[in-house]
C-alpha cells in the first residue's frame, strides 16, 4: 500500500481526517489491512503535534472502537492489532496498539484471552524490560496492559516461566526510585504487576493439572524469593502496598494485596519484612475494613481473617508492648456474632477463623485453655474438628472477584438509611450524642525515620461509595543493607 503524506493546519483537521480513515467501508481483508495501517501511520505521525496527553490517545482508540470499520470486522481487526503488538518495534506505534488493546480488553474480555493464546505475555515482558527512558507513557501503558491481561485468566506455566529474577528485581527497583509522574507518585502500575504475578504463582502452585495446563515442575514464586533475599532493598514497596490497601475500594485489588501479605507473613524469611509502625498501620486498616464489610462479603472477610492470624502471630506485633489487644478482641467478638445484635450470625468458616486468631498467644488470657477460647469469646462450643487449623494457601489463592467490582461499605448503607437525598438526617431517626475521649498523640519512636502514614477518614463522593482522600506525600525509607534494616527494627522496638 502506498503511504500518503498528510499536511494539516490545525487539530480539528486531524480529528476530521481520523474520522475519515476509520469510517472507510472495507469489503475485503486487504482493504481492512490498508485502513488499519493508515490509522497507525496517521496517529503515529501526528502524536507529538496533536496527541500530547493520554486522553488524546484514548480518544483515538475510542474512535476506532466505535467505528464502522471495527463494528463490521471485530474479530479480524482484533487479531491484526494483536499481531502488530507481536511484531512492531517502533515505540510511537506501539503506544497506539497497546492503547487499543487495553480499552478493547476492558470492554471485551475475549480480547485478553486471545492475546494470551497468541503469546502476548512474553512479548509484553520483553517490551517492559527494555525500560522507560525513551517513552515513560508507553512503559506505563504496557504495564497496565500486562496487569489487565494477567488478572483476567490463568497464565500457562511456560509463559509464567518467562519471568526471571532480573525482571522482578527491575520492577522492585522502579518502585524505589522517585516517580516522574505527579499523578502517580507511588508507581501503582508497577505494584499491580507484582501483585498479579504473585497471584499467578499462587494459582500455579495450588491448581490441579488439566488438559490445557498439564502437570509441570512447580515454579518458584519470584516475588517472594526477591523479598526473602533482598527485602531490605525494597522497603518502599512494602509501605506502598499498605497505603494502597488503605485507600483501595476495588475488591479484586484488595484480594491481590491480601494474598501477597498472606505469603509474606507465612514465609519465615519475610516475617519481619515490614517496619513495626507499618504493621500497626496495617492492623488499623484491617480492623477498620473488617468492621466496615457488609455481611454478604463473606469471602473477603475470610481472607482478611486469614491474613490477620499470621500478622499477629509471626511479625513484630507479637512482641510487647502489644498493639490494640483490646480492640482486636472486641472485633473478634463482633465477628463471632456474640457482641452485636445488628450483625447476622457468623458462618462456620468465620467462627473457625476467629477462633484461630483468638489462639494467638498474646491475645489469650493465661488461664484460658485453647478449647475454651471459642466458648468464652463467642459464647459457643466448637467440636475438635473446628478447633483444628485447616487454613492453607489453597483457600487464599482460590478467592477471586471480577475486576471493577467495588467493595460495599457498611457505613455507606447505614448513612443512606438515616440521611435524605440532601444529606440531612431524616426526621424520624433519633439523634445520639457520643462522648469521645481524645488522647494525646505519643511521640514518634526514634527507631523510625518517619511517622507512619495516617489512616484518613472516609469521605462521601457524590452520595455513593465512600472513598478516602488523597494519600499523603511519599516517604523515603529505602535501606541500603540488611544489617542497617535489622538495626532500624531493633530501635523501633
Amino acid at each position: 500500500m502506498e503511504e500518503f503524506e498528510y499536511t494539516l493546519d490545525n487539530e480539528q483537521q486531524f480529528w476530521d481526517e481520523l474520522d475519515d480513515i476509520v469510517s472507510a467501508k472495507c469489503e475485503s481483508h486487504q482493504l481492512i489491512d490498508n485502513a488499519l495501517r493508515s490509522y497507525l501511520h496517521f496517529t503515529t505521525n501526528f502524536k507529538d503535534e496533536y496527541l500530547s496527553s493520554d486522553y488524546d490517545v484514548a480518544r483515538c482508540s475510542q474512535k476506532l472502537l466505535q467505528s464502522e470499520l471495527f463494528e463490521a470486522n471485530k474479530d479480524y481487526v482484533r487479531i491484526q492489532i494483536i499481531y502488530s503488538l507481536l511484531q512492531e518495534d517502533e515505540p510511537a506505534t506501539l503506544y497506539f496498539i497497546a492503547s487499543f488493546l487495553l480499552f478493547d480488553g476492558r470492554q471485551h474480555e475475549a480480547t485478553f484471552e486471545k492475546m494470551n493464546h497468541e503469546g502476548c505475555f512474553p512479548r509484553l515482558v520483553e517490551l517492559i524490560k527494555q525500560g522507560n527512558r525513551e517513552d515513560p507513557r508507553l512503559h506505563r501503558l504496557l504495564l497496565e496492559l500486562l496487569y489487565e491481561m494477567s488478572r483476567m485468566q490463568r497464565l500457562s506455566p511456560e509463559d509464567l516461566g518467562q519471568v526471571d529474577d532480573e525482571f522482578v528485581a527491575y520492577l522492585f527497583d522502579i518502585i524505589e526510585q522517585l516517580s516522574d509522574d505527579v499523578d502517580d507518585p507511588y508507581h501503582y502500575p508497577v505494584i499491580r504487576v507484582l501483585l498479579v504475578l504473585n497471584e499467578q504463582y499462587m494459582i500455579s502452585a495450588t491448581a490441579s493439572p488439566t488438559d490445557t495446563h498439564p502437570h509441570s515442575p512447580p515454579l518458584t514464586n519470584r516475588v517472594i524469593k526477591l523479598l526473602s533475599l533482598r527485602g531490605s532493598s525494597f522497603m518502599t514497596f512494602g509501605e506502598n502496598i499498605i497505603l494502597l490497601l488503605n485507600r483501595e475500594t476495588e475488591t479484586s485489588l484488595q484480594l491481590l494485596i491480601l494474598k501477597l501479605l498472606y505469603l509474606i507473613f507465612t514465609t519465615r524469611a519475610t516475617h519481619e519484612y515490614f517496619y513495626t509502625n507499618d504493621l500497626r498501620v496495617l492492623l488499623d486498616v484491617i480492623i477498620r475494613n473488617l468492621l466496615d464489610l457488609p455481611d454478604e462479603l463473606i469471602s473477603l472477610r475470610h481472607t482478611y481473617l486469614r491474613v490477620l492470624y499470621p500478622l499477629l502471630a509471626h511479625t513484630q506485633l507479637n512482641q510487647a508492648p502489644h498493639y490494640k489487644r483490646d480492640e482486636i478482641m472486641k472485633v473478634l467478638s463482633i465477628l463471632g456474632g456474640s457482641a452485636n445484635a445488628h450483625w447476622e450470625p457468623a458462618d462456620e468458616t468465620t467462627v473457625r477463623l476467629v477462633e484461630r486468631v483468638a489462639k494467638v498467644p498474646w491475645l489469650r488470657d493465661d488461664d484460658v485453655q485453647e478449647g475454651e477460647v471459642a466458648r468464652k469469646l463467642l459464647g459457643i462450643s466448637l467440636s475438635p474438628t473446628y478447633t483444628e487449623s485447616s487454613v492453607s494457601v489453597v483457600d487464599v489463592a482460590a478467592v477471586m472477584e471480577k475486576p471493577g467490582v467495588q467493595t460495599p461499605s457498611r457505613r455507606t448503607e447505614f448513612d443512606a438509611s438515616v440521611h435524605d437525598e440532601k444529606g440531612e438526617v431524616k426526621p424520624d431517626v433519633p439523634t445520639v450524642q457520643i462522648e469521645v475521649e481524645v488522647k494525646k498523640d505519643s511521640p514518634t519512636r526514634r527507631g523510625r525515620r518517619h511517622p507512619p502514614p495516617p489512616i484518613p477518614p472516609l469521605l462521601h463522593i457524590d452520595g455513593g461509595k465512600k472513598l478516602p482522600p488523597k494519600t499523603p506525600p511519599r516517604r523515603r525509607t529505602k535501606l541500603k543493607t540488611a544489617t542497617s534494616g535489622l538495626a532500624e527494627s531493633e530501635k523501633a522496638e
